[in-house]
C-alpha cells in the first residue's frame, strides 16, 4: 500500500509532550490529525505512510481554549488527537520527521 496525498492531509504532525512519551513506552504514539479524520481512515494513512501495523486507534477532541490576544478575546483552534497502538515489534521514529 502507497501513501497517497490525501494520507498526509489526514495526518498533521507529532505530538511530543510528557504524556505522549508515557504513551509511546507501552506502543502508542499521538498524532495531531485533522478534525474530520475518522478512526479507520487515521489507521489507513499511519499504515501507509509510516509502513506499520496498527493495532488499535483511539482519538480525542480538544476544546479551543478563550484566550486574551493584544487585549482583546479569542479563541484557540480546536485540536483532534490520534492515540495510535502499534502491533508488538513495530515502532515509528517521530523525531526524525517524515
Amino acid at each position: 500500500m502507497s501513501a497517497k496525498p490525501q494520507h498526509y492531509d489526514l495526518i498533521k504532525k507529532p505530538i511530543i509532550t510528557e504524556k505522549a512519551t508515557m504513551a509511546s513506552e507501552h506502543g502508542a504514539v499521538v498524532f495531531q490529525v485533522d478534525m474530520d479524520a475518522t478512526k479507520p481512515m487515521i489507521k489507513e494513512a499511519i499504515e501507509a505512510v509510516f509502513g506499520v501495523k496498527v493495532k488499535a486507534v483511539n482519538t480525542t477532541i480538544t476544546k479551543g481554549k478563550t484566550k486574551r490576544f493584544k487585549g482583546r478575546p479569542g479563541v484557540r483552534s480546536d485540536k483532534k488527537k490520534a492515540y495510535v497502538t502499534l502491533e508488538e515489534g513495530n515502532t515509528i521514529d517521530v523525531s526524525t520527521g517524515l
